[in-house]
């Protein structure tokens, strides 16, 4: 079958579910503004594989119509049933830098208790870059979840903002060798002589790989 828009159209259609994942994979060979018209039809399926996606496509289609692709991805982040749904629109809002969605995700981190869309959520606004996250992923440090504790220092090491060193002076030591890494990830993008400093204390670690990338963050800042 030739890959066109009537065809994939077609697909979309089909009681085959097969048929339809296929039909989503297959837009990435339409032109952006036929295939975003075809995604907005996909992300409305009744199987949830097939609304996911759609949404994960959205982060390269939705350049088309970011207006209509905000009002999709808030729609999915609320209202879709499935929480793999629900963080695929997060990460693609921070894909496509929609920072009008900041207070929608603040909220759904709050309202929705689920450690893989708190997750998404973080890492988005790490991604976006709006100063206005600094506060929630402050918050988020004291998630009961390493994931979401991890997500929330790598944020806060992409706003860059200098106030975030002494949040991370807790996880110097614990337990979990991936959160010291993720630390010195961030202290790495902060920079200035306050990181250094908490950056020579990491070079002591135990596990190599965090006391290695230490080591190689204390030359990038020289």
């Amino acid at each position: 079958m030739s890959i066109t828009p009537e065809a994939i159209a077609q697909s979309l259609q089909s009681s085959d579910l097969g048929d339809r994942l296929s039909a989503v994979n297959q837009l990435r060979y339409l032109p952006v503004d036929q295939g975003f018209e075809l995604l907005i039809q996909a992300i409305k399926d009744s199987n949830a594989r097939v609304r996911y996606a759609a949404v994960s496509q959205m982060d390269r289609l939705g350049h088309h119509d970011r207006a209509k692709a905000l009002e999709i991805l808030l729609n999915r982040l609320y209202a879709d049933s499935e929480i793999d749904v629900k963080a695929a629109a997060a990460d693609a809002i921070g894909a496509l830098q929609l920072t009008e969605a900041f207070p929608d995700l603040e909220r759904c981190f709050r309202e929705i208790n689920d450690w893989l869309l708190q997750m998404s959520i973080i890492s988005t606004l790490g991604e976006l870059g709006d100063p206005r996250g600094f506060d929630l992923l402050k918050e988020a440090l004291s998630s009961p979840e390493g994931l979401v504790q991890g997500s929330a220092i790598g944020s806060l090491g992409e706003l860059k903002n200098p106030e975030a060193i002494q949040l991370f002076e807790p996880f110097l030591t614990h337990e979990d060798w991936q959160i010291r890494y993720r630390v010195v990830q961030a202290l790495s993008n902060i920079g200035g002589a306050e990181a250094r400093t908490m950056l020579q204390k990491l070079v002591q670690d135990s596990t190599p790989q965090v006391s290695e990338m230490a080591a190689i963050a204390l030359t990038q800042l020289d």
